[in-house]
């Protein structure tokens, strides 16, 4: 794309998918506004420090100072756009229930502003029928009279934080759009920044794939989970097991075990579509099952834990290692060891924490290696652990990480 040929995106939200997002449209030729509600994350962006691990400070500074880029917290300069993305989050309200609140705060606060023939795309993650149901209706109802056409298309995001292969340029993207015309705009934006545009009939195509992306892996980790318990009872190594298993070239994919579920994605986007599946008179049971044998394994991991520990001590010390949700990212997004550190102080256990990428947690701060304990849990591996500093002090350790082989006094699920 020449210089001439440049034009502006505007991308809503810029955490872990709207700012990688906006780098790859710089790479691409596209003048990029960053809009986002929180001010302080905005300064701490115009000052070319990224709040995010898979952009570096160097790359947002290039972007910055060629002027291709640059982030507000003014919605009006989305007039500017021949393009306008929508990646703010959708979580689960408190009755774990879709919430899209800062998705239709986004539609109604870019709706005055849209331009005629932009294309609106949300690549927030929702259930199917959200952008022809939810977001079209209010940017339409709000939009500028002098715009006459709004093209619009669903094309969920395919962000794996931290991931060192696959990034916005290199994952293939669904795209949607809701008529003929807004399908070819949407193909057009995506082919122009990613090296695949993979084109469905409808939106409710897109969204719905989304959900069985992850629907898909909340299932085969709560079998494999649920598969660890099994084996543990039976006096059997479930890690073992699985590489037997794996060794069978077709019709098997390996998950390992852990803590449970974390992230913006996993335990949140099925609960789209058990929600989805209610409202459809129907019943996705199997999903449910997933999901509630996921929400039990910090249970099972605390018991675990504290089982082996001497019987005599009342309160005894746990140390937990690593509370992001995946290794090599501070992100703590429903996280599973909150609920694994909850239910070890329920059965009276007194807790603390180490993680060298989170400085502080839930409002505590983390503790060195060297904190007294009578167990160590190995919840998430990161990087920066010194482990064997651990393992030599003599500490016992519930490895949950499938990573640690050949040391007395260390268990694995």
């Amino acid at each position: 794309m020449s210089p001439q040929q440049r034009q502006v995106l505007a991308i809503i939200g810029q955490g872990y998918v709207g700012l990688p997002l906006a780098m790859a449209a710089v790479d691409a030729g596209w003048i990029v506004v960053g809009v986002d509600n929180f001010a302080a994350k905005v300064d701490q962006i115009n000052r070319g420090s990224s709040p995010v691990e898979d952009i570096s400070d160097g790359r947002l500074q290039a972007a910055l100072s060629k002027g291709s880029y640059r982030a507000t917290t003014d919605f009006s300069l989305v007039e500017q756009a021949s393009v306008i993305t929508i990646c703010v989050p959708t979580p689960l309200n408190d009755r774990r229930e879709p919430d899209l609140t800062l998705l239709k705060s986004a539609a109604e606060r870019i709706a005055p502003h849209v331009s005629n023939k932009t294309l609106v795309v949300s690549e927030s993650t929702s259930y199917p029928g959200t952008l022809r149901e939810v977001i079209v209706p209010v940017v339409n109802s709000l939009k500028p009279i002098t715009t006459s056409e709004i093209f619009y298309a669903s094309a969920p995001e395919r962000v794996n934080p931290g991931d060192p292969i696959w990034n916005q340029k290199n994952t293939p993207r669904l795209v949607g759009g809701i008529d003929k015309e807004s399908q070819v705009n949407a193909l057009a934006f995506y082919d122009s920044i990613c090296d695949r545009a993979v084109s469905v009939s409808t939106p409710e195509v897109a969204e719905a794939a989304k959900l069985l992306e992850n629907t898909f892996r909340l299932v085969n980790i709560a079998l494999v989970n649920e598969f660890a318990q099994l084996c543990a009872a039976g006096g059997i190594n479930v890690q073992e097991v699985i590489d037997a298993a794996s060794s069978k070239p077709y019709g098997y994919m390996p998950f390992r075990p852990g803590v449970g579920v974390g992230g913006h994605c996993i335990p949140v986007d099925p609960l789209y579509l058990t929600w989805w599946a209610r409202q459809n008179r129907a019943k996705a049971a199997f999903v449910e099952s997933a999901d509630l044998i996921n929400q039990e394994m910090p249970t099972y991991v605390a018991q675990r834990a504290l089982s082996l520990v001497d019987s005599s001590v009342a309160n005894p010390k746990v140390l937990i290692l690593g509370v992001a949700y995946k290794p090599g990212v501070s992100d703590v997004r429903e996280t599973p060891v909150s609920d694994l550190r909850k239910h070890l102080k329920k059965l009276g256990a007194v807790v603390a924490w180490h993680d060298p990428l989170v400085p502080i947690w839930e409002g505590s701060e983390p503790v060195d290696l060297g904190w007294e304990c009578d167990v160590a849990i190995l919840a998430t591996k990161q990087p920066s652990i010194d482990i064997e500093q651990l393992i030599s002090s003599g500490v016992q350790i519930l490895d949950c990480t499938n990573s640690i082989t050949g040391y007395t006094g260390v268990s694995s699920l």
